[in-house]
């Protein structure tokens, strides 16, 4: 294995210029979520690369998904090469999908710049330069190693920034990642070169709305308002659920050390009347409002429970009706994701662990996700244990302005994922 482990190295330093050209290409496919611009476009792409690469190429649409319309269908593209031999299938997912871009940037967000080492872009973290380094680590492992055992398997996909439901979730619940198809999977995100992440925390949406009366803004009295009802809720947060979060640590070697602790986020509030367009030009009306509503974001520790989550901030809600006047509240659960984790033991990560030793010459650092991503659906609907996010990219670069990844980073990732292959797949 010395010498083939060697030939993969340097096939992927001499590629590097391939790396850089193919990760440019992928940011300047702007697929913005939402809503969900150009999926077909970057589906299409990939599979007319991987398709003359001996790839076999499925489209699929995941209709019916959330999220998925005419306007912006949620495709997905799914390329397997298979092997000359029976044996294990080895999957890299990566999603295709990308953030909105903000403010703050210096460079252009869908240019691809490179410089100092560095290719610039929305996506180029989180997680373009990682399925880029996927192609590449598989590209120069099917081309060394024609004689391998199993198959390879590569999919971009849908929705990971808002979900999943478009994408791993749609094709999970089609079979695409049952353990008799599938064996090992990869995940190239931006986790850090020398890092293997294990899973991640739970994760609790809610929408709390707070009730009120309409009424006259001059007189106040004549009504009940709604954002001074939320403005007790959101203050019974800051005294009392923060700083009991504050308190629970996990076992779980989450990344960075705050995510260590229970968090929540408080994602959104509107109270009283819509939003005016933005060609409005008039005053506000003179309304007590009726209504006001949060969306928090609520992420769990594998300690905690999904019942005792909810319950807490129900419980808090309900002790808020018994104790302030006219006081009422609706809560609705929007969405909810178990915390996971594999285990240290499983194939994919050993296998893994010892490749980066091979390529960086250090072991690796085993940690969990602050935030989930699709080995949720992976394990949940799949069934499929042997799961890990491992790729090229700086954690906290995701979803910021000027985003980066690393040439460098990239070419040792796609390496370790090629030594990866070639561990799993290939047989004395």
């Amino acid at each position: 294995m010395t010498a083939i482990t060697n030939r993969l190295k340097d096939e992927l330093t001499a590629r590097r210029d391939d790396l850089i050209a193919l990760t440019q290409a992928l940011i300047r496919i702007p697929t913005l979520n939402p809503p969900g611009a150009n999926y077909r476009e970057i589906c299409e792409f990939l599979g007319r690369r991987l398709e003359k690469r001996g790839f076999d190429i499925q489209m699929i649409r995941a209709t019916g998904a959330p999220g998925d319309s005419d306007r912006y269908p949620r495709w997905n593209v799914m390329a397997r090469r298979e092997g000359r031999h029976t044996g294990p299938c080895v999957h890299f997912n990566s999603h295709t999908d990308v953030v909105e871009v903000g403010q703050g940037w210096t460079v252009d967000p869908f240019g691809g710049e490179v410089k100092e080492g560095r290719i610039y872009g929305r996506g180029a973290c989180d997680m373009k330069g990682g399925l880029a380094a996927a192609i590449l680590a598989a590209e120069v492992f099917v081309d060394l190693c024609p004689d391998f055992h199993g198959a390879v398997e590569i999919s971009g996909t849908a929705d990971e920034e808002s979900g999943g439901y478009g994408g791993v979730a749609y094709l999970a619940e089609q079979g695409f990642f049952a353990p008799d198809r599938v064996q090992h999977v990869i995940i190239p995100e931006p986790l850090n070169k020398d890092r293997i992440c294990l899973g991640h925390r739970g994760a609790w949406w809610a929408e709390i709305e707070t009730r009120g009366e309409i009424a006259h803004g001059a007189m106040p009295f004549l009504g009940d308002c709604a954002v001074r009802h939320m403005g007790a809720v959101i203050d019974a947060f800051e005294s009392r659920l923060y700083p009991a979060m504050a308190q629970r640590r996990t076992d779980m070697p989450v990344v960075p050390e705050g995510a260590r602790q229970s968090t929540m986020n408080i994602n959104s509030i509107h109270g009283g009347e819509p939003e005016p367009p933005d060609d409005y030009t008039g005053l506000p009306a003179y309304c007590v409002p009726d209504s006001c509503r949060v969306v928090i974001d609520r992420r769990y520790l594998a300690e905690e429970t999904h019942a005792g989550v909810a319950g807490e901030v129900r419980a808090l809600l309900d002790d808020l009706k018994a104790t302030r006047a006219r006081f009422d509240y609706r809560l609705q659960e929007i969405n909810h994701v178990a915390p996971s984790m594999t285990d240290r033991e499983a194939p994919v990560v050993t296998t893994v662990a010892q490749a980066i030793r091979e390529v960086m010459g250090k072991a690796p650092e085993y940690v969990a996700s602050p935030g989930t991503y699709d080995q949720k659906h992976i394990d949940r609907i799949g069934r499929l244990k042997n799961c890990i996010a491992y790729g090229p990219g700086v954690l906290e670069l995701a979803h910021k302005p000027d985003e980066w990844v690393g040439i460098d980073d990239m070419v040792q990732s796609a390496q370790v994922m090629a030594l990866s292959l070639a561990t799993l797949l290939l047989t004395d």
